[in-house]
């Protein structure tokens, strides 16, 4: 791990709302790690495409999540994926 964190900032989900708008993280190189915590049925979208939703969260703060939306080959490899997996 400490390989692949080198010259890496690690932002917390909890803080990256703040870091978003206090930072310019597109110059920086960082990573993020959330935990599964809900996940909704697959939905389909307008255009008849299968999509997943995650709500994620660092642990922290319960009620800090974000959501990530999973669409196409992305769906598809990881829609199984359990929820409280890291």
């Amino acid at each position: 791990m400490d390989r692949k964190m080198a010259n890496r900032k690690l932002i917390r989900l909890s803080q990256l709302k703040t870091k978003l708008a206090t930072e310019n993280l597109e110059e920086i190189d960082w990573v993020t790690f959330g935990v599964i915590v809900k996940k909704i049925t697959p939905q389909s979208a307008n255009n008849g495409r299968t999509f997943s939703i995650w709500r994620l969260n660092d642990l922290r703060d319960l009620n800090q999540c974000v959501s990530l939306f999973l669409f196409g080959d992305v769906h598809k490899e990881h829609w199984k994926t359990d929820q409280g997996t890291v």
